[in-house]
C-alpha cells in the first residue's frame, strides 16, 4: 500500500513561488501532481518520468513550474514560481503504475490528501 503526504501549501502573493512536497511511503513509479480548483475538474499538471526523470506539463504551468523527485528519500516536489491567482486550487501528488496519458487521473491509483495554494491578487 502506497501512502502520500503532500506538504508546502499556503497563502501568497501574484509573483511569488512555493514549493511542494509530496513524501510517499511504499513502491513508487509514475508521480505526477494535479490540481483542483472549486467548480473546476481535476487538472492533471506536471508529471516527472520512471527511469529517465523526463518531465512533462500542462501549458498552464509551463516555464512557471517544475517537478522534480529524489529518489532516495522517495519524494516528489513541484517548485512554483511567478504564481498567479488562477493558481489557487487544492494540489495533489498521485502515483500509479499504468501506463498511459500522464494526465489521466484514472491512471493513478493512489493520491494525497492535497495541499491548499492560494494566490492573491
Amino acid at each position: 500500500q502506497v501512502q502520500l503526504m503532500e506538504s508546502g501549501g499556503g497563502s501568497v502573493q501574484a509573483g511569488g513561488s512555493l514549493r511542494l512536497s509530496c513524501a510517499a511511503s511504499g513502491s513508487t513509479y509514475r508521480m505526477g501532481w494535479f490540481r483542483q480548483a472549486p467548480g473546476k475538474q481535476r487538472e492533471g499538471i506536471a508529471f516527472i518520468y520512471p527511469g529517465n526523470s523526463a518531465t512533462v506539463y500542462a501549458d498552464s504551468v509551463k516555464g512557471r513550474f517544475t517537478i522534480s523527485r529524489v529518489n532516495a528519500n522517495n519524494t516528489l516536489y513541484l517548485q512554483m514560481n511567478r504564481l498567479k491567482p488562477e493558481d489557487t486550487a487544492m494540489y495533489y501528488c498521485a502515483a500509479g503504475q499504468r501506463a498511459g496519458r500522464w494526465s489521466d487521473a484514472e491512471l493513478y491509483a493512489y493520491w494525497g490528501q492535497g495541499t491548499q495554494v492560494t494566490v492573491s491578487s
